[in-house]
């Protein structure tokens, strides 16, 4: 058994995760039979999946998904939302994540985009990207606030740095001019090197309408739309209280 002071230097180091795998490796008989080299190798390999743990926990922290407990492998295939099965299958890998592209997830009140986008977020921050949600009134209240404290480029370079921006619910109330340019600067400093998802109950083909501002929409959509991956969602209402018992919604159910 290791002496307290080699303890405390291991705890000062951060090596939690190889100070637990020794204290296993003192109880265990199995280990004591093992190589100076085989014991090293588990000692290692345990403080590096300890951090790995340790990571993830923090990504996913810090992303503040709305719904935590969504991840792809509760999608239920069944539902008939109009999903794409290879596709979503591909953006689960995080290809899209290592290439800077975005998705678009559109569709009706309550049919999962906000639990699919969460899920795809989840699996995000699982594979050690950063990641941050956020509802598009919420972004727009917060630089808003940025202009006037000062802090907005602090902000916009903070999010910038983001791997995956989450923006739910757009479109859901008018914007004006100063969220239509907020939005540019975003998405401006995303575009090509990092991902934005964004979900919306209006059609992407709708957007341009919605922005009331054909300089800005164009500039707006083409960092956006044309080289972002597209779901959309189709079905009724997955919160409809009147559906049959046996088709109640369990987690896959949300995708």
């Amino acid at each position: 058994m290791l002496n307290e002071h080699t303890i405390n230097q291991l705890r000062g180091l951060r090596l939690d995760g190889m100070m637990r795998a020794i204290e296993d490796q003192a109880s265990s008989a199995a280990a004591a039979g093992l190589s100076f080299e085989e014991r090293l190798t588990l000692l290692v390999q345990r403080e590096v999946a300890w951090r790995d743990d340790r990571r993830v926990t923090r990504l996913l922290k810090a992303a503040r998904l709305k719904v935590s407990t969504a991840c792809v492998e509760d999608i239920n295939w069944r539902a008939s939302r109009g999903l794409d099965k290879s596709l979503v299958t591909a953006l689960a890998g995080c290809d899209w994540l290592r290439h800077g592209q975005s998705l678009l997830i559109s569709g009706a009140t309550g049919c999962g985009k906000t639990w699919l986008a969460c899920a795809l977020a989840h699996q995000a921050a699982r594979s050690g990207f950063s990641v941050l949600y956020t509802r598009a009134a919420r972004l727009f209240d917060e630089l808003q606030v940025a202009h006037g404290d000062g802090s907005f480029a602090r902000r916009l370079a903070q999010i910038a740095k983001l791997d995956l921006l989450v923006i739910d619910d757009f479109a859901i109330s008018p914007i004006g001019a100063p969220e239509r340019n907020d939005l540019l600067e975003v998405l401006d400093d995303r575009v090509g090197t990092r991902s934005t998802l964004i979900t919306s109950q209006l059609p992407v083909k709708a957007w341009h309408t919605y922005l009331d501002d054909p300089t800005l929409a164009d500039a707006i959509l083409d960092r956006i739309v044309h080289s972002s991956h597209k779901i959309e969602l189709k079905g009724r209402s997955l919160r409809d209280q009147s559906k049959p018992a046996h088709d109640a919604a369990n987690p896959g159910d949300q995708a």
